[in-house]
C-alpha cells in the first residue's frame, strides 16, 4: 500500500510539472475534498476527458431538468476538461477533479460525496472505484459505452476479473449492437443500445459578439479551419495555407490546437514557414490584414470557429502521435463541411456514419487535405451541399436521448426528492390511480 501511494504521488509531482495537474486542486486527486457536498439527493457523473465531458452536458440538463431538487456531481480527469466543465455546467452541477484509483483515496471519495446514484460516460473501468462502489451497493450505469474488438481481447485475458468489475453495473447502455454483444461476451447480462449521446448533445456554444468582431476583421477573407489539432498537424495547416495562399487571394487559415499550452510548439512555425501568424491568446486578439494563420489557443471557444469557418478538417486525424481522431459531430452541427484524415480509430464507427450518408469527406493525406480544401474554397455551392448534408445527417440522429432517460428511470430513482415523491403520489392519488 504504501509503495503504491508512493508511486501514485510521483505520479501527481511529475504530471503538476507537464502542466497536466492543477496544483491548486491536487488534493483532489487524492481524495480529498474542500467543497462540502450538498444537501437533497446527489448524482455522480463520472467523464474522464473533453469528449466524454461534452457528451455529458445534454444528460446533465436534462436529469437537472427532471429532478429538480438534485445535484450533480461532475467528474474528469484533465486540466482542460476541468476548465471546459467550469464554464459550462449548469446551476446544482459542479466539478471536482477524479481520484487516482488508490483504494484509500476512492474509499475516502465515497465517504465524502456520499452520491445516491452513479452514471459513468465511455469511461476506463478503474477496479478498485468498481469493486468499492459495488460493495456499498450504489446503483451506478455505464452509459455511452463503447468496447472494441481490441479491449475485448484484452480483457477476455482475466474473464473472471471483467466479470467482478461490471457486475458494478446494474444498466450498461452502448453506443452500438458492437459494443453491446462484446459486454455480454465479458458476462454483462443488462447491455442495450441507445446510440451515441453525442449526437444528442447540444451544439457547441459561442459568442455572438466575438462571431461579429472576428468576421469584420476577416471581413471578405476566405476560411478554413484545422481544429482540435495535435502535433505535426499546425505544420500541415501552415504548408497548406502557404501554397493555397499563391492562388486564393486574403485566404485566413484558423488553427485551433487541442491543448493550448502547446502554443510554444507552435509558435516557431510562423518563421518556419514563412507564414505571419497571430494568437488570440487571453486577450482574444483579432487577425489582422496581414495575419496569415490565426491561432486559437484558448479554452472553451471551439464553437466559435467552428461557426466561423464553412471548412473544417477535424484534428488528430493526421498527426505524428498516431491519430485517433475527433469528434465530427460538433462541427456538423455548426454547419461545417467536414474533412479528415484517416487516422480516425477511436471514433471508427462514428466516421463510418458519416461515409454511409456522404456527410464528410476523408483525406489519406496532406496531398489530399490541400486538394480538397482548395477545391471547397472554389466551389461555394458544393461546400454548401456538403455543408447541408453534415447538418441533416446528425439532426437525423438526435433522437437516442428520450430512450437513455427511460432505461434510466429506475437507476435515476433516488434523485427524486421527498417533495418531488409527495406530489406524484397526490398526483396519482387524484387521477384515481
Amino acid at each position: 500500500m504504501r509503495l503504491g501511494t508512493f508511486a501514485l504521488k510521483s505520479t501527481l509531482k511529475k504530471r503538476i510539472k507537464k502542466g497536466k495537474e492543477d496544483p491548486e486542486r491536487i488534493h483532489e486527486r487524492m481524495g480529498k475534498y474542500k467543497k462540502e457536498r450538498p444537501e437533497g439527493p446527489m448524482a455522480w457523473v463520472h467523464a474522464a476527458s473533453v469528449g466524454e465531458a461534452q457528451s455529458a452536458l445534454i444528460l446533465i440538463d436534462t436529469i437537472l431538468e427532471t429532478y429538480q431538487d438534485a445535484h450533480i456531481l461532475v467528474t474528469t480527469g484533465t486540466v482542460t476538461s476541468a476548465s471546459l466543465m467550469e464554464q459550462r455546467l449548469p446551476a446544482r452541477a459542479f466539478h471536482q477533479y477524479y481520484p487516482l484509483d488508490h483504494p484509500g483515496w476512492v474509499s475516502d471519495f465515497l465517504d465524502h460525496w456520499k452520491p445516491d446514484t452513479i452514471l459513468w460516460l465511455e469511461s476506463e473501468l478503474w477496479p478498485n472505484m468498481l469493486t468499492e462502489i459495488r460493495s456499498r451497493d450504489i446503483p451506478c450505469a455505464l452509459v455511452n459505452a463503447k468496447l472494441s474488438e481490441k479491449s475485448l481481447k484484452n480483457w477476455k485475458i482475466a474473464p473472471k476479473q471483467a466479470k467482478k468489475i461490471l457486475s458494478a453495473f446494474q444498466l450498461i447502455l452502448t453506443q452500438t449492437q458492437n459494443d453491446a454483444d462484446h459486454y455480454a461476451q465479458l458476462g454483462a447480462t443488462q447491455a442495450h443500445v441507445t446510440g451515441n449521446l453525442k449526437y444528442s448533445a447540444a451544439p457547441l456554444p459561442y459568442d455572438e459578439k466575438e462571431r461579429t468582431r472576428i468576421e469584420n476583421a476577416a471581413e471578405n477573407r476566405h476560411i478554413w479551419l484545422y481544429a482540435s489539432t495535435h502535433d505535426g498537424e499546425e505544420d500541415i495547416a501552415c504548408r497548406i495555407h502557404k501554397h493555397l495562399s499563391k492562388s486564393i487571394d486574403g485566404l485566413l487559415t484558423i488553427i485551433v490546437p487541442r491543448h493550448p499550452e502547446r502554443r510554444k510548439q507552435i509558435e516557431p512555425l510562423g518563421e518556419k514557414y514563412g507564414v505571419t501568424m497571430k494568437f488570440r491568446g487571453g486577450a482574444k486578439q483579432l487577425p489582422s490584414d496581414d495575419t496569415d494563420v490565426y491561432v486559437a489557443d484558448t479554452i472553451g471557444e471551439l464553437g466559435l470557429f467552428y461557426r466561423l469557418s464553412p471548412i473544417a478538417c477535424i484534428g488528430r486525424s493526421l498527426s505524428n502521435d498516431g491519430g485517433g481522431g475527433h469528434n465530427p459531430i460538433e462541427a456538423a452541427q455548426l454547419d461545417c463541411a467536414i474533412l479528415y484524415g484517416p487516422k480516425i480509430q477511436n471514433l471508427a464507427e462514428i466516421y463510418a456514419e458519416f461515409d454511409e450518408a456522404s456527410a464528410a469527406l476523408c483525406v489519406k493525406n496532406e496531398t489530399e487535405l490541400q486538394t480538397r480544401v482548395e477545391k471547397l474554397l472554389a466551389d461555394t455551392e458544393g461546400c454548401h451541399v456538403l455543408q447541408n448534408r453534415a447538418l441533416s445527417f446528425v439532426q437525423n440522429k438526435s433522437n437516442g436521448l428520450n430512450k437513455l432517460m427511460e432505461l434510466l428511470s429506475d437507476n435515476l430513482a433516488p434523485l427524486r426528492s421527498e417533495r418531488e415523491r409527495q406530489e406524484q403520489e397526490n398526483k396519482l392519488w387524484q387521477s384515481g390511480t
